[in-house]
């Protein structure tokens, strides 16, 4: 796999998970940060598989 694919995808990873974490921040809070650690960590992984 390229370095540019595996950067956009974990990219576009953490899209999705900061879209469910905003989406269930008012009914599941828990889930809610659990999601947003993940799209920290996904834009982090891309951030350092960039550099």
């Amino acid at each position: 796999m390229s370095t540019d694919v595996a950067v956009v995808l974990l990219f576009t990873l953490a899209g999705f998970l900061i879209g469910g974490a905003y989406t269930t921040w008012k009914t599941t809070r828990p889930l809610a940060i659990s999601l947003g650690v993940g799209a920290l960590l996904a834009v982090a992984g891309a951030v350092l598989w960039l550099l």
